[in-house]
């Protein structure tokens, strides 16, 4: 019987037991607590495992308060395993210390990939001193989670322990809270997952983490109740996993994935790539962007892929973990002291320092929002010299208390603008100053507003200078019009000579005017006017963009011109119209249409489409109707490099073709584009019978509907 037939089979004998209707005896009962505790691990396992749940969160929860009211009524019927035992038991006095068996090791660090190729040769030397091997052994990658280890001991397929790692050789008995976590089965293997033995006593060794789209949740719920917050997603976890009241664990967002597995009595696979899918069958989650490499170039690109493509994950990372795969590999190379020979963890540049708040200034953006930002002694982040960094909104700094004179923890995520964490208080002097909004514009001296159920505070004049300024900026830039040579520095420029005064008089500048301007020769005017003049050919989706309409961001415009053939169109449309579009919301509908009902606004339009700019739909600019494209329709998901197309381009070309790309694979995938060295999603599509393609094939199924990928 599949796990849906099953589901609905007890669901039956659930609504009976909820409603009073039914009756059962002991036995009846016991075997009825039985298969639901198989059923909601078998979810629990598609939910943490596959991430492909079968039932709504709801109907997930009728079927653990059946089996609550089960143990309830039937004394004795409850098991150590049960999910019911999730919600945590009685408060701690301490924390006993467990002794590991096995002591969990550090690892080794490099900092550069000259460290990883020295690792790496130093591996093939030991291999071939010891065994004689003259191959270059193959290694898994690993993404290295920020979050806090842990060792997970099983007797007969149940949890009887759960030890922090502590100082690797001796941790602290955290049993009761790591129960209550949802992404660690209480018993192995999970219904739904294989049907290997297991081992009469296994250890399975993993991370303990907090997505961060759960730690912004849980800090606002922290915040509300006028409790402490925490500073980031690691120390939350270590926080939540060490309450002394699991209870309080119980009410904290934790995730696990395993990676290892420690002292085992029985049987396991003879390689950590093929460890991982083992785990993964017994019920534990790992993470799914593992992947095996025989060539170390291949590793390297790996890791240059994940250091600049890290903030796209829901969870932080700070390097990459690299194993010699073979285990008896790694036993003949054994350990110094502290560490594994056979192991090394790269690690990403640095994205944290400290420095001192030297002022907070208010900037206006292109919509009239007013946002704060600090003025930082200079530091060195990540190799970036950072001096300003962005803090968000008023909120944000009293919240923190962050006060100017403050010693602050300042963070540079990627490309994104560094920002101010917080302050470190231990370091005041009592000389610091706190710090509150203005009540008028920088720019233009008009009162500031707050909106309704907004953090923000806004400038709502017309006229002000400094708005305009930024959207002239936003409108030339690369998403937008893409007007080559036109950055901050021009546009404020051409507003404070007066060149400009509406989006529209860009295209009526002269090569006259720019030549009166500082620092404009004639090449470079001639290529500015051919700039703009290019521009007015651009795509309807990137003036939709461009015109800087209030929550109205590159998706947005791309879903509106894909309903709306023209901005006289889009213009006509009202809220319920709008609203009626998967994607958008009240709030960008209302946007959009108090947008076109500003005069101003109206006029702007109609001088842009005078001057020649682009106001109708293009060709390809909507997805095909279904059955115009092969692709329409379908779901595609990417893994590995591709010889030609980089990972954003194959996407965009899909999408503009009427495909989707999704994550992950699942049976709904109907394509798996598989580049070099692809990762676990490779394995996957081959397990669920997915078709696997290759750039080209890709190429050939998106044939003519198509044309170049956008820039």
């Amino acid at each position: 019987m599949n796990l849906l037939q099953a589901t609905r089979d007890v669901q039956a004998k659930v609504h009976a037991l909820l409603s009073g209707t039914g009756h059962l005896e002991r036995d009846e009962a016991a075997a009825l607590a039985g298969r639901l505790r198989e059923v909601i691990e078998a979810h629990n396992y598609r939910y943490y495992v596959l991430d492909a749940p079968l039932i709504t969160d709801a109907e997930y929860d009728v079927l653990l308060q059946a089996l609550r009211r089960l143990e309830a009524r039937f004394p004795g019927l409850q098991t150590p395993d049960s999910p019911t035992q999730r919600v945590g038991g009685a408060p701690l006095d301490r924390f006993e210390k467990v002794r590991h068996p096995v002591p969990m090791l550090s690892l080794q660090n490099a900092f550069d990939f000259d460290e990883l190729r020295a690792w790496y040769e130093r591996c093939r030397r030991g291999l071939k001193a010891a065994l004689g091997v003259e191959a270059p052994p193959a290694v898994t990658a690993e993404l290295k989670i920020d979050g806090v280890a842990v060792a997970l001991t099983y007797e007969a397929g149940r949890l009887v322990v759960g030890a922090t790692r502590g100082n690797g050789v001796e941790g602290e008995n955290v049993t009761e809270n790591v129960r209550t976590i949802r992404a660690i089965p209480l018993r192995i293997p999970v219904a739904g997952g294989t049907t290997a033995d297991v081992p009469a006593r296994l250890e399975v060794r993993g991370e303990i983490y907090i997505r961060k789209s759960d730690f912004e949740k849980l800090n606002a719920r922290l915040a509300a109740a006028g409790e402490k917050t925490f500073a980031n997603p690691r120390n939350a976890a270590a926080g939540s996993l060490r309450q002394l009241d699991p209870r309080v664990t119980a009410t904290r967002p934790l995730s696990f994935f395993a990676y290892a597995v420690g002292p085992v009595e029985g049987t396991v696979p003879p390689a950590q790539y093929e460890l991982l899918a083992w785990l993964r069958g017994l019920g534990f989650p790992t993470n799914p962007h593992a992947a095996r490499f025989t060539d170390l170039d291949a590793l390297l690109a790996f890791c240059e892929r994940w250091a600049h493509a890290r903030d796209a994950l829901d969870y932080e990372i700070d390097g990459i973990v690299v194993k010699v795969d073979d285990f008896a590999y790694q036993e003949a190379l054994g350990a110094i002291s502290n560490a594994p020979r056979w192991a090394v963890a790269y690690k990403f540049p640095a994205r944290e320092a400290t420095t001192r708040l030297l002022d907070i200034v208010v900037n206006v953006g292109r919509t009239g929002v007013i946002k704060p930002e600090a003025v930082l002694e200079p530091v060195l982040i990540g190799g970036v010299t950072v001096s300003q960094a962005t803090l968000h909104n008023e909120e944000y700094v009293l919240s923190r208390d962050i006060r100017i004179g403050d010693v602050v923890v300042v963070k540079r995520a990627g490309d994104v603008i560094p920002q101010v964490v917080r302050p470190v208080v231990e370091a005041r002097t009592g000389s610091e100053r706190p710090w509150r909004m203005p009540e008028r514009c920088p720019a233009c001296g008009n009162p500031l507003e707050r909106l309704p159920d907004e953090a923000d505070y806004y400038c709502v004049a017309s006229d002000c200078p400094a708005q305009f300024i930024r959207l002239v900026e936003h409108y030339a830039g690369r998403d937008a019009m893409d007007i080559e040579g036109l950055g901050a520095k021009l546009a404020v420029l051409l507003v404070e000579q007066g060149l400009l005064h509406t989006l529209a008089d860009l295209y009526t500048l002269t090569l006259a005017q720019l030549l009166a301007l500082e620092g404009f020769a004639e090449k470079r005017a001639r290529n500015l006017l051919a700039a703009i003049e290019a521009s007015k050919h651009r795509p309807l989706s990137r003036l939709v963009f461009g015109l800087g309409i209030r929550h109205v961001g590159k998706t947005v415009a791309e879903l509106l011109v894909a309903h709306f053939a023209s901005l006289d169109a889009l213009a006509g449309a009202d809220v319920e119209t709008l609203e009626a579009i998967e994607g958008i919301g009240e709030k960008i509908a209302r946007s959009v249409v108090d947008w076109f009902r500003v005069e101003d606004n109206r006029v702007l339009v109609t001088r842009l489409r005078e001057v020649g700019v682009n106001t109708r739909r293009l060709p390809g600019e909507a997805p095909p109707a279904p059955g115009e494209s092969p692709v329409a329709g379908k779901t595609f998901v990417l893994t590995g490099t591709l010889p030609s197309l980089s990972r954003k381009e194959a996407e965009e070309r899909i999408k503009r073709a009427g495909g989707k790309v999704a994550g992950s694979v699942s049976k709904k995938t109907d394509y798996v584009v598989a580049g070099e060295s692809p990762g676990s999603k490779y394995d996957r599509a081959r397990a669920l019978g997915v078709e696997i393609i290759d750039e080209a094939r890709l190429l050939a199924l998106l044939g003519d509907a198509d044309g170049p990928p956008a820039r």
